[in-house]
């Protein structure tokens, strides 16, 4: 299927340590490596294993650091041709802080680069992609973007909600599939993913498949029969690197929409997938069996 994912695309710099450092202390790092990241150009990166045809949408900073996100959306296959050129900004980094002990990650992110526009969007020919994803972000211009996927009558479309953002409820009403984040559902004031799948369909107009994972839990799924379900995730033998574990696990979701798998299967899927990703370090492999 082909694929188009509207969100971030950032320079990663993982610096694994022995321990996470106290504060005011000087450790060395065991291990440095740069990646691209972003929750966007992750998933995508997870669904072209998963043998999608994939393009990203979004901006990128005209410094030298863009290069390296540039070359490697390509290494990976994914199409750049809707990604827009900012002249000023600079390219957003995360500098993420990686716990050999117990494979936790820290992130210091930092921006300074103009968000993609409505305008930008509206330049994307829609017919050529069966689906679009969404990172849950810059919420104004979401909801006109979506807006328009929706008026085609016949893309579907993801929306990520991992951050709680202003407005972006009012979104909702315009996914084929929504994403939820623990840390979404946490400061919704919610115990577990099943009580906000459950909220969130009782507050109506939303009849979208909806997924809420929940790291070494395992995730929730609710879908048209109204009932939540919980998977529970596989035991994982060593936890190496939890970076972008909830983006393979929304890609395996995506994945399954498409295959048309029923959300018990999809949602075992996904959670095995997101625990591979745990046991490894980085992205790669990840749609081998």
């Amino acid at each position: 299927m082909r694929i188009l994912g509207v969100g971030t695309a950032t320079l990663d710099i993982v610096n694994t340590v022995e321990g996470y450092p106290a504060e005011d202390s000087e450790v060395r790092a065991l291990d440095q490596r740069i990646s691209l990241g972003g929750n966007a150009a992750n998933t995508l990166v997870v669904l072209r294993q998963l043998g999608h045809e994939c393009a990203w949408a979004g901006t990128v900073a005209d410094d030298s650091d863009s290069r390296y996100i540039r070359s490697d959306l390509k290494r990976h296959g994914i199409a750049m041709d809707h990604a827009v050129a900012c002249r000023g900004g600079r390219t957003p980094t995360s500098h993420i802080s990686l716990n050999r002990q117990n494979g936790s990650r820290t992130i210091i992110h930092f921006r300074n680069l103009s968000e993609y526009s409505f305008e930008d969007f509206s330049r994307v020919e829609l017919a050529a992609f069966d689906w679009v994803h969404f990172e849950g972000r810059n919420v104004p211009c979401l909801k006109s973007m979506m807006r328009r996927v929706e008026a085609t009558g016949d893309i579907r479309c993801s929306l990520e909600i991992e951050k709680a953002r202003d407005g972006i409820e009012a979104l909702f009403p315009m996914a084929s599939l929504l994403l939820f984040s623990r840390d979404y559902a946490l400061r919704q004031g919610f115990e577990n993913g099943g009580s906000l799948l459950s909220a969130v369909r009782d507050s109506g107009g939303v009849n979208a498949v909806m997924t809420c994972s929940w790291g070494a839990e395992g995730a929730w799924g609710l879908d048209g029969s109204g009932k939540p379900l919980q998977t529970r995730a596989p035991k994982v033998p060593q936890v190496r690197d939890t970076l972008g574990a909830g983006d393979a696990f929304n890609a395996a979701v995506i994945h399954g929409m498409l295959s048309n798998i029923a959300l018990p299967a999809l949602l075992d899927g996904a959670c095995r997938l997101a625990a591979r990703k745990v046991g490894q370090v980085g992205f790669g492999g990840l749609g081998n069996e």
